[in-house]
């Protein structure tokens, strides 16, 4: 909104002005147009040092991660299988390195049911994890008109060169 210093007169009612009279509105309304606004300052950068600590409170900080929390622990815990699977089986195999009759084959044999009950363990603690989060209760407060569209749209694509046609219902 402009200051109301600088606001333009309003044009007068009258529609019959003389070239005088029409010229000076004329001249009176463009130096109005470009009259200079005064200086306000848009921008304020505060250049005191901030303290390394001090008493405010702490600011809320939203969580906004992309993937799930289930997928997360869930990513976590494989790696963590993994890395104990590996583990197991170095060291089988360094305790089995004395035996001649030892091969790699054999110590690999002897993990892979290790590491497959561990998979196992880790996908079912990830399903009964997601099948509690299934039952979360998700509230939606609107503010102000609601519209909800319930059109439905039938895509039809045919052809070696797609060709898409949609029919609203």
């Amino acid at each position: 909104m402009p200051h109301p210093e600088h606001a333009p007169e309003p044009i007068r009612a009258d529609p019959h002005l003389t070239d005088t009279e029409a010229d000076a509105e004329a001249r009176r309304i463009i130096a109005d147009a470009y009259r200079p606004l005064p200086e306000t300052p848009t921008a304020y950068r505060d250049t005191t040092p901030l303290p390394a600590y001090g008493s405010a409170l702490p600011v809320a900080q939203p969580d906004r991660r992309i993937v799930p929390a289930w997928a997360a622990g869930t990513a976590v815990a494989g790696i963590g299988v993994g890395a104990t699977c590996v583990g197991v089986g170095c060291g089988i195999w360094l305790a089995c390195q004395g035996f001649a009759a030892v091969t790699l084959a054999s110590v690999l044999f002897v993990t892979l049911p290790i590491a497959a009950l561990a998979a196992v363990v880790t996908s079912i603690g990830s399903a009964v994890r997601s099948v509690k989060t299934t039952h979360a209760e998700t509230h939606h407060h609107y503010t102000g008109p609601v519209y909800q569209d319930q059109r439905n749209v039938h895509t039809t694509t045919r052809g070696v060169w797609a060709k898409t046609t949609n029919e609203q219902c």
